[in-house]
């Protein structure tokens, strides 16, 4: 059994169009190296401009990501382009039903 995360990435300074390609090819990537699953990724954004992505990591597979070469150097491209942001400092997150503006991948 996997595990579902949902992370939260706040663009920074004129890196939204860099950090949306990174999204999209976020989960394709991590599936080609078998760390997600198969389960159908999503991406959406809050009304303030932080990107959500929601998806499956395969079993097993975080700890091993950390140390796989391919994909430290996609993190690091992601600490390029955003801040990672905790779930909480979205404005939706005080909703009993947040919204989000679909983004396709």
């Amino acid at each position: 059994m996997g595990r579902m995360v949902i992370v939260g990435y706040r663009p920074k300074p004129g890196c939204e169009d860099a950090l949306l390609t990174l999204t999209r090819d976020h989960v394709p990537c991590l599936r080609r190296l078998g760390f997600a699953t198969d389960r159908q990724a999503l991406a959406m954004r809050s009304k303030d401009g932080i990107i959500v992505e929601v998806f499956e990591w395969a079993d097993g597979a975080i700890a091993r990501a950390h140390e796989h070469p391919e994909v430290l150097a996609m993190w690091e491209r992601y600490a390029a382009v955003c801040e990672y942001t905790p779930l909480r400092q979205l404005a939706e997150a005080k909703d009993l039903f947040a919204e989000f503006e679909p983004i396709e991948l």
